[in-house]
């Protein structure tokens, strides 16, 4: 081994060197020498690329450093006397050749004191020459890195001053390998390859030829295109070689069998079965490739496959999968002002960089920018408009228009946005001195379509027994569509929203869904029967106030780090993540159709999931208005999809797929044990339930009697009595029992029923005629068990619609029916109870299988306390009903289910904890 010894070998020295090369890697080496304190006497780069100048020159005229641009420095072998001139002309005692895509002459090389150094991106002596990157993948070398060398008159053969390696990961490209390793080490080396250099400690290492290799330039079109006739990992390491620029060039038959030329990208090697697809022919492989829903599946010689995510076809570039579905979906914006402006900003930032005057079909690629200009646009963008994307985004979207879209779409999910135009078909729905725009398609992967066949459900508007609409009825094939949307979004777009961004989104929802909340209230009283004024206030309004409340959490959802014992001498670092599940399926009921969607959607986005839900087949309507506003919200698509159809095929393919690892359910307990049924046998889904209530309400005499009554009518006949945790068995003592039936007999008669979209109507129909049959038969049985029927019991005569009497029971006995079904309408079921022992009356009120809410009336804190200690029951209300809140768990226990819904608990319900310990 030599070292460098010259006059300076005594300590180390300012230099004065000339910097030759070009790009951010070279700009950044003369920033760092010039911190070291090194006078960079002349810069020596490529000439202007039309009117864009290269960022090495930028750069050094900011430090006003001489700035010589050369597009050639020797002709026919020989250096042009006037470059060689003008080079001696700064008086450089060292050459630092950072990258250089120039030939030096050797008079250049050999004419600075103490040398040339130059970077290049191999462990010399294997791959030499100007594509030493691409060929370390190429070759699947398990060991990368790069060599600073002292230059020679050889092609990357003078000697080694200092090398560095790295491992070559499996998920490598070309980009991943620069921007992780090869760029910032290198950066840092080259400066400390000077200081060696100051310091005359520079070593100067022989190189061996032993293993040396000279590799074809990929710069070169002819060196670009693939074999396809080689094993799968060799096609695998060519595709990686020349991601992201250029790409690897293969040949596709279009449907004339002709020719043409597309570029591959985002190889992965491919071990799962093998999905169903359609075939598409390149040129030089012998089994057609596979269109998929997972990619493009290329086989190789040895039958493995190679998984290849994208394509670029001419300038466009496409998610392979949709290599037979290139048609325009692009949305079209109504731009605010402050959007107009971002356009025109966003136009200079792109002009800055190309150098040129940039159109709508201005493209970015085709204009000669390179990758570190894609690294540049990215994080201007992110700079000037506090926008997050991906390299890949460009590469998606390459022209300004399509970009700017993006941006847009990004800004939206933080941010004021203009008006989306969402394309679907529906009807127009005349109600409530308004005309509303209602979709009755399903809602797949942010579009509305119709169902496989173009089937249909009628929907029946309970008031008027008419049909309202009919709303495409999804199939089992409709939700694998669905579901694979949602997976894609998972591992795909959702997964680069931050878990603020993922907040902002759920609060410009909620935002939209208050803007809106008149329509959406005239829609749930027409849909479901809902009185307008309850369904503004709590069907819509707690809707509002709950994706508000858990787009707050998204930011704040934390592991822990837990002490745990460690391996002497050894340390133990253990922590958990709370990660989403992934797609998560859910079927809502009909009582409370947009804020049941809420409730269990809103925990589920906040946790990072995406969600397939299958509204109540008898009024989806407001759910896919909501589908509507979560696209002009700017949800990405996949990440929320709604199939309207029936329980036995759309909730039960719902239950039954295998890529839904979660499933949240609301319904009756028979069909909620079914779902758990099929959630254990599909593949041991995570589910939660919240089922069938039969809730006592126990009033003491010691009560606030006129509160009890109005709030024990309200437990009861709240919502039409369609009510999950409406008091299905009030117990009254003794004492004041038929004064309380007295006032409650009373109260009844002032209750309007009739029309929902009426301000002064209290009692709507319920929900669909089938419901209201089978409360008639219910009241049949309590007739015929013995119990008194002192109100109601029938159908509303005489009126139009779903209308069911409010109805009152009394001298109800604990084993009859009544007292232990769920009615889940308005029928008011009264017993009697005598004395103030309230452990025997919380026995009464334990004696069913369900367990959701409770309530109880009393001025006695203990006779309180001591209920809620002993009742069996998720909920337990204390001199007041029906008091939820968006921050309060909700759910139940025994048959009524497991699991919550509201309040932080609720997010536990779609997160999975992984436990990280680490040695050290």
């Amino acid at each position: 081994m030599d070292y460098l010894l010259n006059k300076f070998a005594s300590g180390p020295k300012k230099l004065k060197i000339a910097l030759i090369g070009q790009s951010n890697f070279a700009a950044d080496v003369l920033e760092l020498l010039l911190s070291d304190g090194h006078e960079v006497v002349g810069v020596f780069t490529i000439p202007d690329k039309g009117s864009r100048e290269d960022i090495l020159a930028v750069t050094a005229k900011n430090h006003e450093i001489p700035v010589f641009k050369f597009p050639v420095w020797r002709k026919k072998g020989v250096a042009i006397p006037e470059v060689l001139e003008k080079y001696k002309s700064v008086g450089a005692n060292l050459n630092v050749l950072p990258f250089c895509s120039q030939f030096i002459p050797m008079e250049v090389i050999d004419g600075a004191a103490l040398g040339s150094i130059c970077y290049h991106p191999s462990i010399l002596p294997r791959h030499r020459g100007a594509s030493a990157i691409s060929w370390t993948l190429i070759e699947g070398d398990s060991i990368g890195g790069f060599s600073i060398f002292w230059a020679d008159d050889g092609l990357d053969t003078g000697p080694i001053l200092l090398q560095k390696e790295v491992e070559v990961e499996d998920t490598d490209t070309l980009d991943t390998i620069y921007k992780r390793f090869l760029y910032p080490e290198g950066i840092s080396s080259m400066g400390e390859a000077v200081r060696l250099v100051a310091a005359g400690t520079a070593p100067k290492i022989k190189q061996t030829e032993v293993g040396a290799t000279y590799d074809p330039p990929m710069f070169k079109e002819e060196n670009q295109i693939i074999n396809l006739n080689q094993p799968a990992k060799r096609i695998f390491n060519f595709i990686r070689g020349l991601d992201s620029v250029p790409g690897a060039i293969a040949y596709a038959y279009d449907e004339n069998d002709e020719e043409v030329m597309i570029r591959l990208f985002g190889a992965q090697m491919f071990d799962d079965a093998v999905p169903e697809g359609k075939p598409l022919k390149l040129k030089g492989l012998s089994k057609p490739a596979l269109v998929t829903d997972k990619g493009l599946l290329i086989t190789g010689t040895d039958g493995k496959i190679c998984n290849v995510q994208r394509v670029k076809k001419g300038s466009k570039m496409i998610s392979s999968s949709k290599w037979f579905d290139q048609s325009s979906g692009q949305v079209t914006l109504e731009l605010t002002d402050a959007e107009k402006a971002i356009e025109t900003s966003l136009k200079g930032i792109w002009e800055s960089i190309l150098k040129v005057d940039v159109t709508e079909d201005t493209d970015f690629f085709a204009c000669g920018a390179g990758s570190m200009d894609v690294v540049r646009l990215i994080e201007e963008v992110k700079d000037a408009y506090d926008v997050s994307l991906e390299n890949e985004t460009l590469f998606m979207a390459p022209t300004f228009q399509e970009f700017f879209i993006q941006v847009i779409l990004a800004s939206r999910q933080g941010g004021s946005a203009g008006e989306v135009n969402v394309e679907y078909e529906g009807f127009v729905l005349k109600a409530n001195k308004r005309e509303i725009s209602v979709p009755t398609q399903l809602f797949i992967n942010g579009k509305f379509v119709d169902a496989e066949n173009g089937k249909t459900l009628d929907i029946i508007n309970p008031t008027t027994e008419e049909v309202l609409c009919k709303v495409a009825l999804a199939s089992r094939n409709d939700v694998d569509t669905a579901v694979k949307a949602a997976q894609e979004a998972f591992y795909g777009s959702w997964s680069q929203v931050s878990a603020r961004q993922r907040g902002q989104l759920m609060f410009k929802l909620a935002d939209l869904m208050e803007q809106h909340k008149e329509e959406l209230a005239t829609i749930e009283a027409v849909d479901s029967g809902a009185v307008y004024t309850l369904a503004l206030k709590t069907h819509v309004g707690m809707s509002i106030d709950v994706w508000r409340y858990f787009a707050g959490w998204t930011d704040k959802i934390e592991g822990s780090t837990i002490p745990v014992n460690p391996a002497r001498p050894n340390n133990v670092l253990t922590f958990t993540k709370r990660e989403p599940i992934g797609v998560c399926g859910l079927i809502t009921p009909w009582n409370y159709p947009l804020m049941m969607l809420s409730w269990k959607m809103a925990a589920c986005i906040a946790a990072g999931n995406t969600v397939v839900i299958k509204p109540a087949q008898a009024c989806p309507l407001t759910a896919l208005k909501f589908a509507e506003l979560a696209v002009k919200a700017g949800f990405p698509p996949g990440v929320i999809n709604i199939t309207a159809g029936t329980g036995s095929v759309t909730g039960q393919a719902i239950a039954d797929h295998p890529l839904v690892r979660k499933l949240g359910f609301t319904g009756s307990t028979p069909i909620g044990k079914k779902i758990m049924t099929s959630c254990a046998e599909s593949n041991i889904k995570k589910c939660s339930l919240e089922l069938g209530g039969k809730s006592p309400l126990v009033i003491f005499s010691d009560c606030d009697l006129d509160k009890a009554v109005r709030l024990g009518m309200s437990a009861v006949f709240f919502n039409k009595g369609e009510n999950c945790i409406a008091a299905g068995r009030i117990f009254v003592e003794e004492k004041i029992h038929d004064e309380f039936v007295r006032r409650v007999l009373k109260d009844l008669k002032t209750m309007t029923i009739g029309d929902p979209l009426n301000r002064s109507t209290a009692h709507g129909p319920q929900n669909h005629r089938a419901h209201m049959e089978k409360l008639v038969e219910y009241c049949e049985i309590g007739v015929k068990e013995g119990a008194k029927l002192v109100a109601g019991g029938k159908r509303v005569p005489g009126m139009k619609g779903f209308f069911f009497q409010p109805t009152v029971f009394t001298e109800v006995e604990d084993h009859m029916f009544i007292a232990q079904e769920e009615s889940f309408g308005p029928v008011m079921v009264i017993s009697k109870f005598s004395g103030n022992n309230v452990e025997a009356i919380v026995k009464r009120a334990n004696r069913t299988e369900y367990g959701l809410a409770s309530g109880i009336f009393t001025k006695d804190i203990s006779k309180a306390l001591l209920f809620a200690e002993q009742i069996e029951a998720g909920t337990v209300f204390v001199n007041t009903y029906n008091k939820t809140d968006v921050a309060a768990p909700f759910g139940g226990f025994k048959q009524s289910g497991f699991g919550k819904d509201l309040g932080r608990e609720a997010l536990n319900e779609y997160l999975k904890t992984k436990c990280v310990t680490i040695e050290f």
